[in-house]
């Protein structure tokens, strides 16, 4: 995207994005067969291997921990001892996080019956998994799938739904001094538009930081960045809210024992072992596995590159190809790359796979994510974004700020009112192809 100014008026080079009409068949075709085979065995080790993994974790930084002191290591201060303690336990919660993340994961694919081929393991392992994070499974499970069978739909979507030019309260569009599209802006809707929505690295830096550590449980308790249309109070623990069916009720219902009995354990264990015991070795990991969600599916489902519709264009391919395959850490180094994709289960790195096929396990996907890439170059279709990370989450909340009120097709623009991209159209007509839902 390129830029220029010419009398008070701002505008761009946009870049162009190839709007699918590629059909269901389309693309389970360019997946290999055996892709789509489920394992319990096979998803019950990888439980297992995280487990071992995070216990492993912890007994090294407990075997440090007791090598911290003036009888086995000098520091030259003494504020250097609880100083690397702190180190030491920090990097703890960190790798913690990032594994337990992996767990979160598996149970995530529970929920898709990717698990195994019985629905009885596939729920139960999830519930067990899911609640012990502080996860209402079914609740979510059942949101999650109206997610998938409408991913980008501005009003069928249940996460990461853009606010509107007018939900924003932003001063009405003007066609006379800016283009629907978002290739060029006048100065002075431009000044309007910085002055209602902010523009600072400070603000940006500090919305991301809140958007991370808070947008997890904001979003299950008061459907933040959820479904706009829903009415206010909807949560992901009424059995009777708005996005739950009647014959759902029974499952939310456990959904909220699972909590309970979530809570329960936590406070038991403080009352044990006391709250900084608890704190160091599960709520602070525990923090970092909301983090990871939250960076990890923002940054899949929001970026200037992806297009948003409106119904009279949404079709479920549109949907599912409105997504992105990112490595997570990938801009720490190709290690850290390797690590961030290896702990949890490539769902940054295969997520566009996942979307087209959800039942397809992760220890298939890196496969059938290959495959399925061919087949989207072959269309014109790179969905490959940035390493996933910090860096990248505050330049997405700098760039996607809202969407036009008006459009069947938007992409999201900038608080100067500038698009970075537009859509560009294929031969032939787009497919009315659809998900089955089931009966959740």
């Amino acid at each position: 995207m390129s830029d220029g100014s010419e009398k008070g008026i701002t505008t761009i080079k946009q870049n162009e994005c190839v709007i699918p009409d590629l059909t269901i068949k389309d693309l389970l075709s360019a997946i290999p067969a055996h892709c789509f085979k489920r394992s319990a065995l096979r998803s019950s080790l990888y439980i297992v291997y995280d487990l071992v993994v995070i216990s492993g974790i912890y007994k090294t930084a407990t075997f440090l921990d007791s090598l911290i002191s003036p009888e086995h290591i000098s520091f030259p201060h003494p504020l250097l001892y609880p100083a690397a303690r702190f180190s030491l336990w920090a990097g703890y919660s960190f790798w913690t996080g990032l594994f337990a993340t992996g767990l979160w994961v598996i149970a995530h694919e529970c929920g898709h019956q990717a698990f195994s081929e019985s629905k009885l393991i596939n729920n139960s392992v999830g519930w067990v998994l899911h609640s012990a994070l502080g996860v209402p499974y079914h609740s979510w499970r059942i949101t999650h799938a109206k997610h998938h069978a409408s991913t980008g739909h501005m009003t069928q979507d249940q996460v990461f739904v853009p606010k509107t030019r007018s939900q924003l309260g932003l001063p009405a569009f003007d066609p006379t001094k800016e283009d629907i599209l978002g290739s060029s802006v006048s100065d002075e809707v431009m000044k309007e538009l910085k002055e209602a929505l902010g523009d600072s690295p400070i603000g940006a830096t500090i919305g991301a930081a809140t958007y991370l550590l808070g947008g997890w449980p904001a979003y299950l308790i008061r459907n933040a960045s959820g479904q706009k249309r829903y009415p206010k109070g909807t949560n992901h623990f009424k059995p009777d809210a708005v996005m739950f069916a009647p014959h759902q009720r029974d499952s939310i219902i456990l959904s909220d024992i699972g909590i309970v009995l979530w809570l329960a354990g936590v406070t038991g264990s403080i009352y044990t072992y006391g709250f900084w015991t608890v704190f160091r070795l599960y709520l602070v990991p525990y923090l970092w596995v909301n983090h990871w969600l939250v960076l990890i599916t923002f940054l899949q489902h929001t970026d200037p590159l992806l297009p948003h519709y409106r119904a009279p264009e949404f079709t479920f391919p549109r949907g599912a190809l409105a997504t992105l395959n990112r490595n997570l850490l990938g801009g720490c180094g190709s290690i850290m790359g390797w690590l961030g994709a290896h702990a949890t289960h490539g769902i940054s790195e295969t997520h566009v796979l996942h979307h087209v096929s959800s039942k397809i396990p992760h220890y298939n996907a890196w496969e059938a994510s290959d495959a399925l890439r061919v087949r989207l170059e072959q269309a014109g279709l790179k969905l490959e974004g940035a390493p996933g990370g910090w860096g990248e989450v505050y330049r997405v909340f700098k760039e996607c700020k809202f969407v036009e009120d008006e459009g069947n097709i938007i992409f999201y623009k900038n608080a100067s009112g500038l698009a970075a991209t537009r859509p560009a159209f294929t031969d032939g007509s787009a497919s009315d192809s659809g998900i089955e839902v089931d009966k959740m």
